[in-house]
Formats: structure tokens, C-alpha cells, sequence
């Protein structure tokens, strides 16, 4: 059973979703207070993200003696949250298995090199198969109900990944929190990215509430029709 999926994002007024250059020292509390209220039992971020979050830049080589099975490894199984790492080629270079408290999950195609997958296994990293060349989301959300029981999971970017849930129709709520500045710089990225070639079909909402935050934000929630 699929576990109900929250994409939480955090713009400006004109969509923008980059943060850099606001200079706002209250934007990250005021997002992840409110992305706390949803009580997810895992968090979901796209490659990009998630090297920020590690501050690793390479991993051990030559760990892998033989060839190491493409079959999931759990190394915790009883973690109260999960950090959902989606990278396909293995390049975030985790220096522990917790990342802002939470056990980390790395999803990855089974085209991982070998070393990858032996350095995850020495720091107790969790990883998953998500597919032979490219990431099946429905299947990991699928597997991770299955294996760990997960009911409720929470998408916080970056926009291509965002975008990818919502494209696949996975999303069940869209979560806004809009911050009171434009950004106006030509081609940064807004909430949610979906390449030309994938694009499906736009995803129809339905409000559900509206609230306003401290500091003149605008909180924004969204249910799938």
C-alpha cells in the first residue's frame, strides 16, 4: 500500500525556490516547523540536496573484493524517522548513517558501483534498488510501506524531484510556504521542475487551508482532487 505523500516546498512570491541570496535568518525554522506538523515517518530530498546535507565530497574505493548482490539492505529497520536519499548513480558521500537525526536511506539504480554500495554497508547506510537505469518511485514508496512500515512521507526538494513525484500522480498534498520577497533572478528554479520530455499532464488541487506565518509568510495547503 502506497503511504499518503506530502511535497512541502518553500518559494518566493514569483515561485522562485533557490534560496540562496535571501538573507533571511528565520526562512529555514519557519520551514521546518511547519513541515514538522505533518509527523512524517521519512523525508524525501533529490541528490543535490542531500550532498549539501552529508558535507562529504568522496567515499573509500576499492572496499567491494567481489561483486556485492543488488538486493536491499535495511541496516535499521526501527528508526522513528527516515532521510530518503534519491541517487541514482551513487554520488553522495555520507560520512554517518544519520542525517538531522534520522536514519539515512540511499534509493539507487542497480548501475552503483560496487565500491558505493561496500562503503554504504561500513557506515550502516540503508540502501535500496529503485530501478535497473532510472529511479521507479512508486515502487520505493511502495517497498518502503512494505519493509518499514512507513505511512506517511514528506517530498522537501529539490524542485527536480519534487517535480518528479507530482508528475507520476504520487502526491496526495501540496504544501506552500510562500515567503514575502520576490526573487526576479532569470532562471532559477520554481517549486517544481519537470523536463519537456516527461511532462504528462498538469496535477489539479484542491484548497484545503490558508494560514498566515510569522513574518508576513503564507502557508498554503493543497489536496489532491
Amino acid at each position: 500500500m502506497k503511504p499518503y505523500i506530502v511535497c512541502h516546498m518553500m518559494s518566493a512570491v514569483d515561485g522562485r525556490s533557490l534560496t540562496d541570496g535571501w538573507n533571511l535568518d528565520y526562512a529555514s525554522d519557519l520551514y521546518e516547523s511547519t513541515a514538522a506538523t505533518f509527523k512524517a515517518d521519512g523525508w524525501i530530498c533529490g541528490r543535490v540536496t542531500m550532498q549539501e546535507i552529508s558535507h562529504g565530497t568522496d567515499y573509500p574505493k576499492r572496499l567491494a573484493s567481489t561483486p556485492l548482490p543488488r538486493t536491499h539492505y535495511f541496516a535499521r529497520r526501527d528508526a522513528e524517522q527516515y532521510a530518503i536519499s534519491i541517487d541514482p548513480r551513487g554520488l553522495v558521500a555520507w560520512k554517518s548513517n544519520t542525517a538531522l537525526n534520522s536514519h539515512v536511506i540511499e534509493v539507487v539504480t542497480k548501475q552503483v558501483p560496487d565500491d558505493f554500495l561496500a562503503y554504504l554497508r561500513s557506515i550502516e547506510v540503508s540502501y535500496v534498488f529503485g530501478g535497473e537505469l532510472e529511479i521507479d518511485l512508486a515502487a520505493v514508496v511502495t517497498l518502503l510501506a512494505a519493509e518499514l512500515g512507513v505511512t506517511r512521507l514528506i517530498v522537501e526538494g529539490g524542485a527536480h524531484v519534487s517535480g518528479a513525484f507530482v508528475n507520476t500522480g504520487l502526491v496526495d498534498e501540496v504544501s506552500v510556504l510562500i515567503l514575502p520577497l520576490v526573487d526576479g533572478r532569470p532562471g532559477r528554479p520554481s517549486s517544481f521542475e519537470i523536463a519537456r520530455e516527461a511532462w504528462k499532464t498538469p496535477n489539479y488541487l484542491k484548497l484545503a487551508s490558508v494560514e498566515k506565518t510569522d513574518h508576513d509568510g503564507v502557508w498554503l495547503r493543497y489536496t489532491k482532487i
